[in-house]
């Protein structure tokens, strides 16, 4: 569980700042769920109790915690803080989105969550590409809003497919990290960071302003 991990452009040494654009910008994530509590304690009665937006407010903060362990201390055991809440993020994300915005059934959802997974399971050794989660979790953010601008003309459907654009964006900064390393010492994995947080934040205000329920 302590294994040092050196994956990123910008480290070059062990050490707490061996990473400081990568450490710093997760503090994006905490200005991201600062603005979303705002939103919602200034929302309309249902949403302010609305206890999954409240969830996924306090899982954006617990994603820019994790991130930031794993940027500055790079063993494995912060990875694991770094990797699971933004897992239990994307999975319950499709769950909610599906319940409340396509008002699928429980057997809907979960099969939508279990095509995610699958996804995420199968890319890497079918295409060598680190991050098969993220790939699943932009196809569901495309075939979700899809969806839901096709057969239901819901309000949530460009939301979603606006962000699965920008989202895109940032998942282009993220792989271009190694593979940019000589032009760019610094790496481009920060860019991820800043980018990944503005879609947080808009999935998250789709789902208070769609979803949320009192």
């Amino acid at each position: 569980m302590n294994t040092y991990i050196d994956i990123y452009c910008e480290r070059t040494a062990p050490g707490l700042w061996a990473e400081p654009l990568n450490a710093l910008t997760n503090l994006a994530f905490v200005v991201t769920a600062l603005l979303l509590g705002r939103i919602l304690l200034a929302g309309e009665a249902g949403a302010r109790r609305d206890p999954v937006s409240w969830m996924f407010v306090g899982l954006v903060l617990v994603i820019g915690i994790g991130s930031g362990l794993f940027h500055t201390f790079a063993r494995r055991w912060a990875m694991l803080a770094d990797v699971i809440p933004i897992a239990l993020f994307i999975l319950l994300y499709v769950w909610f989105a599906i319940r409340r915005f396509a008002q699928g059934s429980a057997w809907a959802a979960g099969g939508g969550v279990a095509a995610v997974l699958a996804v995420a399971v199968l890319v890497p050794p079918l295409t060598g590409f680190r991050g098969g989660s993220y790939v699943a979790a932009l196809l569901a953010m495309v075939v979700i809003g899809g969806w839901l601008v096709r057969a239901r003309r819901h309000p949530a459907g460009p939301a979603l497919l606006g962000t699965a654009a920008l989202f895109a964006v940032s998942l282009a900064f993220r792989t271009a990290d190694a593979p940019a390393c000589h032009a760019f010492p610094a790496g481009t994995h920060f860019v991820w960071h800043i980018l990944n947080a503005a879609v947080l934040f808009l999935v998250t205000r789709t789902m208070i302003r769609h979803g949320a329920r009192g």
